[in-house]
């Protein structure tokens, strides 16, 4: 949440709007909705498999919220989602795409185009067509109130690259693409922006394994000489998908403490 000192606090325009995450359950995607919720958003949260962490984010939140299924490799879940936050306050506002596929991408000790068909195609397709799908199904709900807000949530290894993420990068890169191309469309219709943002390795609630593994190196890259919380992130999402935001669209924002 932006601040100014310690009395002034920015207006995102964000009450009584409508925010779809996706991947809410855990991790940054739990941070993300936190964070909507926190500026006075009804927020869907969305989960694939696990119900009972989204239940507890909604509690935590109150009668904002409402949970919803959504798998990305299921080509009706777009619309159904977006059915169901239509039915629930007849709006949607902003769009996080944060929900990802991993996939099964990895050979051990091998190089990537060992790893078999139905893995690699199975984790573009899922990234890919899932936010892009979703992005389509709200489309024409921003377009008819001439307001709306997508963000992507990306990840630096589609820039960077790393050895073992080819395809998960590829999926994340394609946003890049999509994001840029969609911003020029949406803006002819109103006020409407799509940004990505791509995140370096966060610390969440879900990844300590992770962070103890490799966070040492990816601190020492750095700037700031340490890694970023999920709330630092979630922070620039929510303004990138508020009203605060009048005029960033069709960039890709990398935010990782300088690395």
């Amino acid at each position: 949440m932006f601040r100014a000192g310690s009395v002034n606090r920015m207006d995102m325009g964000l009450e009584g709007r409508t925010v779809i995450v996706t991947g809410a359950s855990g991790g940054l995607g739990r941070a993300i909705a936190r964070g909507f919720a926190a500026e006075g958003a009804s927020v869907v949260l969305t989960y694939s498999t696990s119900r009972a962490e989204a239940d507890k984010l909604a509690v935590e939140i109150g009668d904002r919220a409402l949970v919803s299924r959504y798998d990305m490799s299921e080509e009706q879940g777009a619309a159904a989602l977006v059915s169901a936050a239509l039915e629930w306050t007849g709006r949607v506002d902003v769009l996080v795409n944060n929900a990802v596929v991993w996939g099964s991408t990895a050979v051990p000790e091998g190089p990537f185009e060992r790893v078999p068909d139905d893995g690699w195609v199975a984790t573009l397709r899922a990234n890919v067509e899932g936010a892009v799908r979703l992005s389509r199904a709200v489309a024409p709900v921003m377009r008819a109130h001439r307001f709306g807000r997508l963000v992507h949530i990306s990840s630096t290894i589609a820039a960077d690259g790393m050895a073992g993420g080819e395809y998960y990068a590829a999926a994340k890169a394609a946003l890049h693409g999509f994001s840029r191309s969609a911003a020029r469309s949406l803006g002819a219709d109103g006020d409407i922006l799509s940004n990505v943002v791509l995140p370096g390795l966060t610390r969440t609630d879900t990844n300590a394994h992770i962070v103890e593994a490799a966070g040492a190196h990816y601190s020492a890259l750095a700037a700031v000489g340490r890694l970023l919380d999920a709330d630092e992130v979630a922070g620039a999402v929510v303004y990138l998908g508020s009203a605060a935001n009048t005029g960033i669209t069709g960039q890709a924002i990398t935010v990782n403490g300088g690395a």
